[in-house]
């Protein structure tokens, strides 16, 4: 009697192969469904079911009372609008994983080829959020703007360019010459345009100690508070890179990690430092929450007003997983989505730049 010996490209093999692809394909659709942190952090999330560039018009505080005399009519005023537009691409991963790594391998080769994958997609996403409103040149991103990363003395005509910068930016130089930025309070375009460094920008050099990486100044702060709030928003977050955070451990009046929302209500101890790090919050300053982020460079922080997200994020089409065949011997899959994203609120954040 002779035993059959299903070999490598056998069909129960296939089958086993196949199971583990679509068993994990439905955990990554649950992934798709989960809100990455950057995105409910930093964006206001928008649908469309066209594809291409998508244009988003909204409208401007631009209506004011006037005092009545009897039987007067007062004058009729209408809405101003402003219009944005987002460059959507696709972006894809391909995984492919052969037979032989899968028959001899100790771990399910294709779970952990597309586990990798999923973590690709978180990093880029963040990467991708970070260089935008950080104004950082990637010229694959297509961030910054043609003359490089912006910079302290980039002027708005060169943000608003949307040939040479589609992800836009907060106020550059001289941006009361512009249409985004609208008169607030007892503040007029021109008004603004001598806060900051005395030209209105939302790009600003740092005054730490020679402006050097990593470096924090609290005057950096007060001015950004300024410049936020004269446009009518209110700062609450600073974003950091680590080599700024250790710039703030390092001095005397960082306030330690507040408490408030945390299971654990005492300060100091390991417990505490657990339930901290879990959300990325690592203090206060001057009643701003402050945050750290591995993408963030340690030449740039920034300052925002989370509760008025500054970037829109549109989503074409979300992650999709497919099975893909990529050649003999290969079982693959592979990702892609297709989204855009650019600042419209720009006056919700400011940028510090060091040397």
């Amino acid at each position: 009697m002779v035993t059959a010996n299903l070999g490598i490209a056998s069909s129960q093999l296939n089958s086993v192969a196949n199971r583990v692809l679509i068993d994990y394909k439905d955990a990554i659709q649950d992934y798709r469904v989960t809100d990455m942190p950057v995105i409910s952090m930093f964006a206001e999330s928008f649908t469309t079911e066209t594809g291409g560039d998508v244009d988003i018009t909204f409208g401007l505080p631009s209506m004011k009372l006037e005092q009545i005399e009897e039987g007067a009519t007062p004058a009729y005023q209408h809405t101003d609008l402003r219009n944005e537009r987002i460059n959507v691409k696709e972006w894809g991963i391909a995984v492919g994983v052969t037979r032989r790594m899968m028959e001899d391998s100790r771990f399910s080769e294709m779970e952990m080829a597309l586990n990798e994958a999923r973590k690709a997609v978180a990093r880029h996403i963040t990467e991708h959020f970070v260089k935008t409103v950080f104004g950082i040149l990637d010229t694959t991103l297509g961030t910054g703007v043609d003359s490089g990363s912006i910079a302290a003395n980039t002027t708005e005509a060169n943000i608003v360019d949307f040939d040479d910068n589609p992800h836009g930016g907060f106020f550059g130089v001289s941006s009361d010459d512009g249409d985004r930025l609208v008169e607030y309070g007892i503040y007029s375009k021109a008004d603004l345009a001598t806060l900051g460094d005395g030209n209105g920008s939302h790009y600003v050099e740092s005054d730490g100690a020679g402006a050097a990486s990593g470096d924090i100044a609290m005057a950096d702060l007060t001015k950004a508070i300024e410049l936020i709030g004269a446009k009518g928003l209110n700062a609450d977050t600073i974003l950091i890179s680590p080599s700024h955070y250790k710039s703030l451990l390092n001095l005397a009046d960082f306030t330690l990690p507040f408490t408030g929302g945390l299971a654990n209500e005492s300060k100091g101890g390991l417990d505490y430092v657990n339930a901290v790090s879990k959300n990325a919050v690592v203090g206060q300053l001057y009643g701003l929450n402050v945050i750290v982020n591995a993408y963030i460079p340690k030449d740039r922080y920034g300052v925002f007003d989370m509760s008025t997200k500054p970037v829109a994020y549109v989503e074409r089409r979300g992650l999709t997983v497919e099975e893909a065949n990529p050649g003999f011997g290969i079982t693959g899959s592979y990702m892609s989505m297709r989204y855009g994203l650019k600042i419209i609120r720009p006056e919700a954040g400011v940028i510090f730049i060091g040397a």
